[in-house]
């Protein structure tokens, strides 16, 4: 099914970031799982629009593929890679080439020969996690101690995935090519396609006799202990990335990275917008007619506002630099209070004859 993120998020597609975003804030609180009444397929949605939309290299190639964004935005379009594929020619998503590299594959596409090289190990997975935080641990930053499980280095055979006192080997299958040849038919002809070696990872190499511990991969899954740095000012729906705390790559290979979506709880003091953080305080009809000082808590603690006479329901004060620090730089937004004039549920004779009097004078 296609996807309109313009649509998910209710925004037209030429609508600014600033736009974009506020659509965003106004989804995730209605639709927040923790939420009663929120709806985390809609929450979801309004995210994965929001990441899309929100970045520029993002949005530009999904303006430019539509329905077909998935398929491109690793690839920037169609590319070598994508003709490769194709074509039949396999190779590994995370693949780098340089003018040797391109000069081997049309080679090898055309019958050329080109020059035999071994092929590159790929990192290891990324890994995606979900980390639920208080409303206050995000507005100030929180270090959490958080566990997850992944891949490792082998420590018995340090990632070479051969048992201690063995041999690293020519690969087997490839000849140490780190690249399986085969013939494929085309609509150009017969051709001959490379693939990276899946027996060695694309190394070359392989172990003599493999590591009893990992079966020759170089790496074990465990359990261990990550500490997160949470910045200050950070949203729900954002992320964080920890590199190098992802899966252990095969062979030796660069490890991937942690990728942690944060979902903030709610506040039931106070709805956020970006930075501003808006409340609600109630007031007394005398304190409405005559004027007052009343107390207002904040997430620094309470403070005293002034409220002058004749302030109507619903009048609105700006209480600066007491929202949410701004993330990733200084300064804070502001905290915009709301006042309700409430009358009192029961009033007692004295109450309601003063009233009674002040309805006579005209009050």
């Amino acid at each position: 099914m296609k996807k309109d993120y313009y649509s998910t998020l209710g925004v037209a597609k030429g609508a600014s970031s600033d736009d974009i975003k506020k659509a965003f804030r106004k989804l995730a609180h209605q639709h927040h799982p923790d939420k009663e009444g929120g709806d985390e397929k809609k929450f979801k949605e309004a995210n994965e629009a929001y990441q899309v939309l929100s970045d520029p290299e993002k949005r530009k190639k999904y303006d430019q593929f539509g329905a077909d964004y998935d398929k491109y935005a690793n690839h920037g379009g169609h590319s070598w890679e994508d003709f490769a594929r194709q074509s039949g020619f396999g190779f590994s998503g995370g693949a780098e080439f340089d003018l040797n590299d391109l000069g081997d594959m049309v080679g090898e596409m055309f019958g050329f020969g080109g020059r035999r090289r071994a092929g590159r190990a790929s990192h290891g997975s990324h890994l995606q996690i979900e980390l639920t935080i208080e409303f206050r641990e995000a507005a100030f930053g929180v270090k959490k101690d958080i566990r997850i499980t992944h891949q490792v280095v082998c420590a018995r055979c340090a990632g070479n995935g051969a048992e201690p006192g063995t041999r690293i080997v020519s690969c087997a299958t490839c000849k140490g090519a780190g690249q399986v040849v085969t013939l494929k038919q085309t609509f150009l002809g017969s051709m001959q396609a490379a693939a990276p070696c899946s027996a060695c990872h694309a190394s070359g190499k392989t172990a003599e006799k493999p590591c009893k511990e990992c079966k020759g991969v170089g790496a074990v899954r465990k359990e261990e202990a990550v500490s997160v740095h949470v910045p200050a000012g950070i949203d729900h729906g954002e992320t964080i990335r920890l590199q190098g705390q992802g899966d252990a790559g095969p062979s030796g290979a660069l490890p991937g990275d942690l990728y942690i979506t944060l979902r903030v709880r709610p506040d039931a003091a106070f709805e956020r917008d970006g930075a501003d953080l808006y409340k609600r305080v109630p007031i007394r009809i005398s304190e409405s007619v005559l004027g007052a000082t009343v107390a207002v808590e904040t997430l620094d603690g309470k403070v005293d506002m002034k409220v002058p006479p004749g302030t109507i329901s619903g009048t609105k004060f700006r209480l600066a630099h007491l929202g949410v620090p701004y993330l990733n730089r200084s300064g804070r937004g502001n905290l915009i209070v709301s006042v309700d004039v409430v009358p009192p549920k029961t009033l007692s004779k004295k109450q309601r004859d003063l009233l009674e009097q002040l309805k006579k004078e005209g009050i």
